[in-house]
């Protein structure tokens, strides 16, 4: 099984959209809280899926 970033982005979600201001603050608060000081790949994708 590939991981997240090996695999293509699936057609069916159409062209990405860049996150949104309190996105972005949601996955700095992420990565702040796993002891990293930025964010990666996933906390951007968990933000992403948040509402």
């Amino acid at each position: 099984m590939k991981e997240v970033w090996d695999k293509k982005r699936p057609k069916s979600l159409g062209a990405p959209k860049p996150l949104t201001p309190a996105k972005k603050t949601a996955a700095k608060k992420m990565a702040k809280a796993a002891g990293r000081p930025y964010p990666n790949l996933i906390d951007n994708i968990r933000a992403a899926r948040k509402k």
